[in-house]
C-alpha cells in the first residue's frame, strides 16, 4: 500500500474513533470530566504514531491538537478528581485555539504554503 492510500487509512480510523468516543462520553455521563478531550488527545497523537512508524510525514497541527486536548483535559480530570474551584471551559478554549493556529498559518507566508502542498 502506498503511503498515501496508508495515510487515508490512518486518518479515517481516526476520524471513526473520534467519532464513537464522542458518543460514548455523550452517553455515558458519569464519566470523570477530562476524560474526553483526553480519548480525543489520545487518538491525535496515536495516528501521528501510526503515521511516524510507516514513515510518513506526520502533521504538527493534530500533534498540537492532540497535546492540547490530553493537557486540557488532564486538567480537567485532575480539577474533577480532586474537587478545584478553577473552571477551565475547555470546548471554548480549543475552538480559540485552532482559530489562531489556522489564522497564523495562513497569514505566515501563505505562498510558501501554497508551494509546497
Amino acid at each position: 500500500m502506498d503511503a498515501r492510500a496508508l495515510n487515508r487509512k490512518y486518518e479515517t480510523i481516526a476520524w471513526g474513533a473520534f467519532f464513537i468516543w464522542w458518543g460514548i462520553t455523550g452517553l455515558w455521563r458519569t464519566l470523570p470530566e477530562g476524560v474526553g478531550a483526553m480519548g480525543i488527545g489520545i487518538i491525535l497523537i496515536g495516528l501521528n504514531v501510526a503515521r511516524y512508524v510507516s514513515k510518513i510525514p506526520t502533521s504538527s497541527f493534530t500533534i498540537f491538537l492532540g497535546a492540547l486536548a490530553l493537557t486540557l483535559g488532564g486538567f480537567d480530570l485532575a480539577r474533577a478528581l480532586l474537587r478545584l474551584e478553577i473552571e477551565l471551559p475547555f470546548f471554548p478554549l480549543l475552538l480559540i485555539v485552532i482559530g489562531v493556529v489556522w489564522l497564523a498559518r495562513g497569514l505566515v507566508s501563505p505562498t510558501q504554503r501554497m508551494d509546497n502542498e
